[in-house]
């Protein structure tokens, strides 16, 4: 691909409106700025701007040549070749528009939520576990305050708390080894606030125990956690007090803690907190059937529950910003290839 004919731009506030962005041109990297509504670049070719002050590059292949690029330069890489190595995301030319159109609207719905994750993912790749855990909950904590989450609460507002089985975490152990399960079938094993507090009780009794036990953790019912409780969403009134218990009670830091020792056994839906937590494990395995989504950008949100360290961890930070950006699900064979599972049990 040659890369010295230019490129072309494409700002999100009318359906593929081109403008040509000049590397010095302060003016035109502001017009491309979330906060005016154009927090997506989709690049034909590898030239990137040098300011584009906080837009998310997405570098889209569409003859599937795997052009020689440094991924450090872009958010998310998309190709049509179907053999694509890490970190490209694979997508036949058949599906390919209609996964860029699911794209393009996640990064218009909540431009700035969609930035800030890029700009995440990026700082905290080069992070320790714990620090880049901060760097998100701190980000979590600003997007709750902001607008783009005002409107998801808005247009929300009937959403009622559901019940929850009592405890919402059942602790069992056979010699070595302990099973921490979650327990609330009912409401499908939605992480609430006591659910999450009773998960880190448990994985702390493991942490500190001296005999040093294996763990387990899995889930009770038809899946293993169909993530946060929405009726909890938008209830907290101190978002700084927020960051703090966010970082204190943070399961997925203890999984990250206990190494080897540690193994997720998923299965059904793994959506939001329910596959960012299980991703801290270092081992992940999946029932045949299982799914991912990370539906966070719909809320003007971005993971919360530690998935901009753990599920990047796995699979890498452009595979994360553009299943995010397109509120993609995906399977547990997808999931298995990209290395967020370890294995799929019979």
């Amino acid at each position: 691909m040659d890369t010295k004919k230019g490129m072309t731009c494409t700002r999100q506030i009318d359906n593929e409106m081109q403008m040509p962005l000049a590397p010095s041109d302060l003016l035109g990297a502001d017009a491309l700025a979330p906060l005016e509504g154009g927090a997506l670049l989709l690049l034909d070719t590898a030239a990137v701007p040098a300011r584009t002050n906080g837009a998310i590059r997405v570098l889209v292949d569409r003859t599937g040549d795997l052009p020689d690029v440094d991924p450090d330069d872009f958010d998310a890489l998309v190709t049509t070749r179907s053999d694509a190595p890490t970190p490209w995301v694979a997508v036949t030319a058949a599906r390919l528009e209609g996964q860029l159109d699911r794209v393009r609207a996640g990064a218009a719905h909540a431009p700035i939520a969609a930035s800030m994750l890029a700009r995440i993912l990026r700082i905290g790749a080069d992070l320790p576990f714990a620090d880049a855990l901060e760097l998100e909950s701190l980000a979590y904590s600003t997007l709750l305050g902001g607008g783009e989450f005002a409107a998801w609460l808005r247009s929300r507002a009937s959403f009622a708390a559901g019940g929850q089985d009592l405890p919402p975490v059942r602790y069992e152990r056979e010699d070595d080894i302990v099973t921490l399960v979650l327990a609330s079938p009912t409401n499908r094993n939605a992480m609430t606030a006591v659910m999450r507090d009773a998960l880190f009780e448990g994985l702390a009794n493991v942490v500190e125990d001296p005999s040093e036990p294996g763990l387990i953790v899995r889930g009770d019912g038809a899946c293993f956690s169909v993530g946060g409780d929405l009726a909890e969403f938008g209830t907290a009134s101190d978002l700084a007090a927020a960051h703090i218990i966010r970082t204190m009670r943070s399961p997925a830091a203890l999984l990250h803690r206990l190494g080897e020792r540690a193994e997720v056994q998923v299965h059904g839906a793994c959506i939001g907190s329910g596959i960012e937590i299980a991703a801290a494990a270092s081992r992940r395995i999946a029932a045949p059937g299982s799914f991912v989504q990370l539906p966070e950008l719909a809320m003007g949100l971005i993971p919360g529950a530690g998935g901009t360290v753990s599920v990047a961890g796995a699979i890498g930070r452009h595979r994360l910003m553009w299943l995010a950006l397109g509120n993609f699900r995906f399977g547990a064979e997808q999931a298995l290839r990209w290395g967020l599972f370890h294995a799929i049990r019979n």
